[in-house]
């Protein structure tokens, strides 16, 4: 895209003020300028007008859905692991991680799969994740493929700390990097800001975004010609998960279902996890702060909470399901955010208060738009260490507490 068309797009938009410094540019921030204008997805601007229109969507007939119990799992776990091994074996299941986030809240400026949580020796978040995968390494005998989610602010320190750390043990021949896909950020009037005179101001498109970018990034000739016929995705903060999980496999082809999902009982009705249930009669997720108090407190006859099982961002889907909603559009969500801009003047502007507005797309919205989903619950002691925090609930402590239960020397 040269300069005329982009000016000829942006008008089209109401975008023109993007090119305001484009004269004072040297030639290479002219080219990457043209290159984001030439990436703006104008249908989103459309999204931006609707949601102020309407707002969020509502929300269907929102009903329980109950998990495969612990119990259960227990007494055909040799029945679900044999399944799983044979399809790992064979080369039917690969690995997602979702590690486009940075360390900002827990105080640094690193990917936060990079974050030291050892206390007498070095032991990184992403190294806890290849050790949980090379277990399963070694009990099939066989590596899965490992697809590493990056963004483009953390996809360079990724890659090297990988090559830095020689992979953790894992076999570098099996392992690829992708760049998320980024959204433009918009003010309350729908303007795109900038975040330099040179660079719009953008975010990760959400974690719904991860099979799009992956198949953008051409990675879905190697899933097809490998026959990956399954996908475990996984986020980077649960340093306890257990990442292609035989039993868990198992589980999922024997079902039949079109998906699965990796799910902990709640501690307490108010925990702050987003519960799988079904909303107008397939699988959904109802986010903590979209339930109600009766949804939070109701009860089945036997005492259990009615919406008991909280997810863990770790599910299990079919790749070529996957491929078939590439046909769709996953719902955009808008989102108000405190977004660092340049106004007017050039002068750079850092906000105290949300002043923008981001689009995400979800992974709840992906297991929506499968037909049905297993719900596999496990134990939250051995499988459920998230990182949200530097103390508190969900955080560094409570995770290095959760390890060493679990036998991990810090």
């Amino acid at each position: 895209m040269n300069d005329t068309e982009a000016k000829a797009k942006l008008e089209q938009l109401g975008q023109t003020h993007l090119l305001q410094w484009y004269d004072t540019l040297t030639e290479t921030g002219q080219e990457e300028l043209l290159a984001q204008i030439e990436a703006l997805d104008p249908q989103l601007l459309s999204v931006f007008r609707q949601y102020h229109k309407d707002g969020e969507l509502p929300r269907g007939r929102i009903e329980p859905l109950g998990a495969l119990t612990m119990e259960e799992i227990a007494q055909n776990r040799e029945r679900f692991e044999s399944a799983g091994l044979e399809a790992i074996r064979q080369g039917k299941v690969g690995a997602v991680l979702l590690a486009g986030g940075m360390g900002t809240r827990l105080g640094s400026d690193k990917p936060k799969g990079m974050y030291n949580i050892g206390l007498t020796r070095p032991l990184y978040i992403f190294e806890c994740l290849i050790h949980n995968l090379m277990e399963v390494v070694d009990k099939a005998g066989a590596f899965l493929h490992l697809f590493i989610m990056t963004s483009e602010k953390n996809d360079e320190d990724t890659r090297n700390f990988f090559e830095e750390m020689k992979y953790f043990g894992y076999d570098p021949e099996y392992v690829h990097f992708f760049i998320q896909e980024m959204a433009p950020a918009v003010d309350p009037d729908g303007k795109i800001l900038l975040e330099e005179k040179g660079r719009i101001a953008t975010s990760p498109n959400g974690n719904g975004g991860w099979f799009s970018s992956l198949v953008k990034s051409g990675l879905l000739a190697l899933l097809q010609r490998e026959g990956i016929d399954w996908l475990n995705v996984f986020a980077v903060d649960n340093v306890l998960q257990r990442i292609a999980d035989p039993c868990f496999v198992g589980a999922a082809l024997l079902s039949g279902c079109e998906c699965a999902s990796k799910v902990v009982a709640k501690a307490e009705p108010e925990e702050r996890l987003g519960v799988l249930c079904l909303e107008d009669g397939t699988p959904s997720i109802v986010e903590y702060y979209e339930m109600t108090e009766e949804m939070i407190t109701r009860r089945e006859p036997d005492g259990r909470l009615s919406y008991n099982y909280g997810v863990t961002l770790n599910y299990l889907f079919r790749t070529e399901k996957l491929t078939e909603l590439l046909q769709n559009t996953l719902p955009m969500h808008i989102v108000n955010k405190k977004v660092p801009y340049i106004d007017e003047n050039g002068e750079k502007i850092t906000p105290t208060e949300p002043n923008a507005y981001k689009f995400e797309t979800l992974v709840l919205d992906m297991i929506h738009m499968q037909k049905d989903c297993l719900a596999f619950e496990v134990d939250r002691s051995r499988e459920f260490a998230p990182i949200k925090n530097p103390d508190g609930v969900d955080s560094v402590v409570s995770a290095r507490e959760l390890l060493q239960k679990n036998g991990i020397t810090l």
